[in-house]
């Protein structure tokens, strides 16, 4: 379980139109995330070298 005091951020380019949007909240060691429509649901707790990874791999060629 997150502390209450976790801080939560979303990407600038997010609008407020309900799309598919996460936050990520830096923790000691890692990162959390979680889904902007579900702020009392679960987060995901990872390195932030596994997430580098991830986001590293998701992205298209041309970025």
């Amino acid at each position: 379980m997150l502390p209450n005091t976790t801080t939560w951020r979303r990407s600038s380019h997010s609008g407020d139109n309900g799309g598919d949007c996460v936050e990520l909240a830096g923790l000691p060691g890692g990162v959390a995330v979680r889904d902007s429509k579900d702020p009392d649901g679960p987060a995901l707790i990872v390195t932030r070298a596994c997430l580098h990874a991830a986001l590293e791999e998701g992205l298209p060629a041309q970025v």
